[in-house]
Order: structure tokens, then C-alpha cells, then sequence
């Protein structure tokens, strides 16, 4: 999609929440050198449309704090790893973002000062209000907590006004949709509904802090590309997840 004086950006400042498992491309384990290119260049070309943008990015390509604790590993040690992880991913996204030539910032909830700044929250919306690209490494800095729930931790704090969640799927469906041929996609659903039908669109920590503080979630594959941009600008792209009063619909087929 082409950033052109027709695209208008729909909000103001968005979190997009990108998954480690989204930057290794077909190769089974680290970061894609094509892939994160890729992803760098549409972020770079979402910023150019004026929104303040920030990223939270998983680690789930380099190591899985989760899955490895189930193998006997201690798991706060464990989530630990994966935060590090994160903050590999932060780092290699934020040197291929400014190959792009926007001006980045990593800000991470574990101190480390020769990679990232610390995670300041006025710090942080400083940088974007100066049309920097913030991205939030190591989750919240606890163990316990997946990077869906630092997203949304992170969004309210800096006031998003939507969540975006990237993913490798077209949006959120009634069920499985490669289990049942007849799946149907959600345009928009409401929290409620996603709930009581176990929709599965984020964690529930995440989900609840979302739905408690009525920020909605757009949930969009970005392996199409323009994708990004068409979301922020407020196309109907994916399935949004929206505050009960506003309704659930199906996408028309």
C-alpha cells in the first residue's frame, strides 16, 4: 500500500503488538533477515503517516519461557530467558527500522543501559510525541506475564488508543477455521461475546486489561503487505474486538 496525501491515519498513537514467531520467517527458529527487513519497512512507512507508534515484540522465536519450564526448567527463570529474548528481537527491529531512516528507541522493563533506555513512561511518550518509534523489550519485567499483557500494559500507559495485534491470520473467527469450512470471520466483536464463546484473542490478563479500560483490539494478518498501514488508517481490515455497547457482526463473505 502506498503512503500517498489521500492516507489519513484514523488514531493518533497505537500499540502494535508483533509476535518473535512472526520474524523468523519459514526457517524454524531466530530472526529472518527478509522478514524483519519486511516488517521494518511498513512500520517506517506507518510512522510516515504521522501516527506516534510504539511496538511490543515477543521472543517466542529465540526461546519460550512457557513451554521450556514445562521441560523442568524453574519457570520465573525461564520467562526470565524470554524476556532477554524480547529484547534480542527489540534491538535487531529497531537497527532495521532506522535502515529505514525513522528514528527508533528501545525501552526495556530489565535494565540493561549499553543496549536500551530503561522503560520510563514519560521518557517514552516524550519519544513519540517527537515522532520517535518507541518499542518495549523485556514484557513487564516480571515473570508470569506474556508479552500480550506487557501490549496491553503498555498501551494504556501511554494512552493508544487501540491495540493492533499482528498476526499470521485474517482476523478472529467464530471457530477453528481449519477445522470447520464453515468458520466465519468476525468484523468486529464485542469483549463479551469473545469471552463467552472462547475466542482465544489474546491471554486472559491482557484480555481482561483490555476489556476493563475499553481498549479496543484490532486483530489483522500482516503477511499482507500494507496491511499495517491500512489499519491505522481506519480500513476494515481483520477483526476488531470493541466495548460491548458497540456491537458484534460478521465480515461479509
Amino acid at each position: 500500500m502506498a503512503t500517498d496525501a489521500s492516507s489519513r491515519p484514523a488514531y493518533k498513537r497505537v500499540l502494535l503488538k508483533l509476535s518473535g514467531e512472526a520474524l523468523m520467517g519459514t526457517q524454524g527458529y531466530g530472526i529472518s533477515p527478509e522478514i524483519i527487513n519486511l516488517v521494518a519497512s511498513e512500520v517506517a512507512e506507518t510512522a510516515r503517516l504521522g501516527v506516534q507508534l510504539a511496538i511490543v515484540v515477543g521472543g517466542g522465536n529465540i526461546f519460550r519461557g512457557l513451554s521450556e519450564s514445562s521441560k523442568g526448567m524453574d519457570r520465573a527463570s525461564a520467562d526470565y530467558v524470554g524476556m532477554l529474548a524480547t529484547v534480542m528481537n527489540a534491538v535487531s527491529l529497531q537497527d532495521a527500522i532506522e535502515r529505514q531512516g525513522v528514528v527508533t528507541r528501545v525501552q526495556s522493563a530489565i535494565p540493561m543501559s549499553q543496549l536500551a533506555e530503561p522503560y520510563i513512561r514519560r521518557r517514552a511518550m516524550r519519544h513519540l510525541e517527537k515522532e520517535r518509534i518507541v518499542i518495549f523489550g523485556a514484557g513487564t519485567g516480571n515473570p508470569f506475564f506474556t508479552t500480550d499483557t506487557a501490549a496491553a500494559l503498555r498501551a494504556m500507559e501511554i494512552g493508544a488508543e487501540v491495540l493492533l495485534k499482528a498476526t499470521k491470520v485474517d482476523g478472529v473467527y467464530d471457530k477453528d477455521p481449519r477445522k470447520h469450512p464453515d468458520a466465519r470471520r468476525y468484523q468486529q466483536v464485542t469483549f463479551t461475546d469473545a469471552l463467552q464463546k472462547d475466542l482465544g484473542v489474546m491471554d486472559a490478563t491482557a484480555f481482561a486489561l483490555c476489556r476493563d479500560n475499553e481498549l479496543p483490539i484490532c486483530v489483522f494478518d500482516m503477511t499482507r503487505r500494507g496491511n499495517i498501514q491500512r489499519v491505522v488508517c481506519g480500513e476494515p481490515v481483520g477483526t476488531r474486538i470493541v466495548k460491548d455497547n458497540e456491537g458484534s457482526r460478521y465480515a461479509e463473505s
